[in-house]
């Protein structure tokens, strides 16, 4: 079996990517293990704490004991299914901050600088403002992937912008436009009340074309002759088959198994590999490395009257939910419910927004265990630059076999700092005159936690994945010895291989990552197809006027 392009993995780039090079007529086979992301679990936005804890869409991935969270080992969700982490994510759209990929430029991805990037990002949209304000100038119209906002109809939603309001932040009207500091409506890929996937968007309109294809099968290594990639070694149905590529091998198998997948095949720090008795065919240090994550915290209001989603919270209320979802897509389940955003600087002299706030009008976890408190609202708040870095490595040579996952969560100072100032400016901003209508008490941390110490503890037993995991084949000059791919996505070291997902990002982003890794799909697409770059958009982004002196 062979196509011109193979490529490993269904995901958010990796669909991108199977889209536009079909559309230019080249021949292309996709390599999925997942199946199928059909029914109302993974399809009806409100349900979104669903698909991430299950096995059949997830890969179940933990990290290795965290040294500085008392040995923790915290669940990193990767999707594994058609549509990738697309298809199990929040929903939730952020193209990041102009400021994150100017750096990306800086630090060796030459052409992909802001005014590089965002031509890109408005190719892939088709950007719905639902009248909550915007400009449609920084949008895309016209793309694959419809990105929309919730009604904004719950008063708790109303409440946490103008809190922001009156503690003194600005307001924005679309933080993905010209301005994304502030407080304002969030942005989601949902259509018509259902998940607007990158399956959905990109995957079943390339399929349509007879020149695309995509099968089942697990991908256990690239094969490479000569410094070559010719094809994929998959098991399927219990046998070892090979797909071969006649053009280029193309991996977008996340930043967890693409350079599992690397190392596996023979591309990685040598001494690494030879400890597995893998023979290495290009020693490159930087695979695996730079491990890239968002932490967050829950802050946790009990309500003084019953306006949040907690009337839903139980078996009558989620029938009515998915029943009245599986009739007309409309109601709550219609919505992730996120739909109240904000951006802010922890201090003076930050240049740019290092704090992002998802809010949601009841408390619940990531896991669906709901506070025992009854009615109430948190705000999802973390810190977007941690200095933090950590590893994927292989535990075995062994394809089948997990990697060790270690991401060295808050083992600078600064993230320590970094947390409580969140938890601090958070409960500043619950204490304004718009939420006191609604707030009888703090859940957690609990108004009895004050001093630094005390804080640290919270944030130690309670801090939680934001499931952005990135880095891991950071892309920088061929002469980098860092770098895993070059500013055209190549593999430095092997012939007609690619790489790009979100492995790639020098460092992380501002915000959520389907977006950017869509973007890198899309982006990389051209380079594949040996195409001009798109014109870059010069816009300049709006950046706060006293930034050096004022946090506000």
């Amino acid at each position: 079996m062979q196509a011109e392009y193979v490529i490993v993995g269904a995901g958010s780039a990796g669909c991108a990517m199977a889209y536009r090079l079909a559309e230019a007529g080249k021949r292309v086979l996709v390599i999925e293990y997942g199946g199928s992301d059909a029914g109302p679990l993974i399809q009806m936005p409100g349900a979104l704490s669903y698909p991430m804890n299950m096995r059949r869409y997830d890969w179940g991935f933990q990290t290795e004991p965290e040294p500085h969270l008392g040995g923790r080992r915290l669940v990193t969700p990767r999707g594994k299914v058609i549509g990738g982490s697309s298809s199990i994510n929040g929903m939730i759209y952020v193209r990041g901050h102009a400021c994150d990929y100017d750096h990306w430029r800086d630090m060796g991805a030459d052409g992909w600088g802001y005014a590089d990037v965002l031509p890109y990002f408005k190719r892939q949209e088709n950007w719905h403002d639902g009248g909550h304000g915007g400009d449609a100038s920084w949008r895309g119209q016209n793309g694959p992937l419809h990105v929309s906002r919730g009604k904004r109809d719950n008063p708790l939603v109303q409440a946490f912008v103008q809190a922001g309001r009156e503690a003194g932040y600005g307001v924005t009207g679309d933080y993905n436009g010209h301005r994304q500091e502030g407080f304002g409506p969030f942005d989601m890929t949902v259509w018509k009340g259902a998940r607007w996937s990158a399956a959905k968007a990109y995957l079943r309109p390339a399929l349509k074309r007879p020149n695309c294809d995509l099968i089942r099968g697990f991908a256990r290594r690239v094969l490479i002759e000569n410094g070559r990639a010719v094809g994929v070694e998959i098991e399927r149905g219990g046998k070892i088959e090979v797909i071969r590529a006649e053009a280029e091998v193309i991996l977008a198998a996340s930043s967890i198994n693409s350079p599992k997948l690397l190392m596996l095949s023979g591309i990685g720090p040598g001494a690494h590999l030879a400890e597995h008795g893998i023979d290495v065919l290009a020693d490159r240090a930087g695979v695996g490395q730079n491990l890239q994550d968002h932490l967050e915290l829950y802050l946790q209001m009990a309500a003084s009257k019953p306006v949040s989603l907690f009337k839903y919270w139980n078996l009558l209320g989620k029938a009515y939910v998915g029943a009245r979802w599986l009739l007309n897509r409309s109601g709550p389940g219609a919505s992730n419910q996120f739909e109240s955003a904000a951006f802010i600087r922890s201090g003076p002299g930050v240049a740019y927004p290092d704090i992002q706030y998802h809010f949601l009008p009841i408390a619940v976890r990531y896991d669906g265990q709901a506070a025992s408190e009854g009615h109430g609202f948190q705000a999802h708040v973390g810190p977007m630059r941690s200095p933090s870095r950590g590893a994927v490595s292989l535990n075995s040579a062994d394809p089948a076999a997990p990697p060790r996952i270690q991401f060295n969560y808050m083992s600078h100072e600064q993230d320590w700092q970094d947390f409580r100032k969140c938890i601090r400016l958070t409960r500043e901003i619950f204490a304004q005159p718009a939420f006191q209508p609604y707030v009888r008490h703090e859940i957690q941390p609990g108004e009895a936690l004050q001093s630094d110490d005390e804080l640290n503890g919270f944030i130690r037993e309670h801090v939680e994945s934001a499931y952005h995991p990135c880095g891991t084949a950071r892309m920088g000059r061929a002469d980098d010895p860092g770098a895993v791919v070059d500013p055209q996505a190549r593999v430095i070291g092997v012939d007609r291989l690619r790489l790009a997902d979100s492995s790639i990002f020098p460092r992380i982003t501002n915000g959520n990552l389907n977006a950017p890794s869509i973007m890198v799909g899309e982006k990389a697409a051209d380079h594949i197809l040996g195409k001009p770059a798109l014109a870059p958009d010069n816009a300049a982004p709006w950046m706060h006027p006293n930034w050096e002196i004022a946090q506000r």
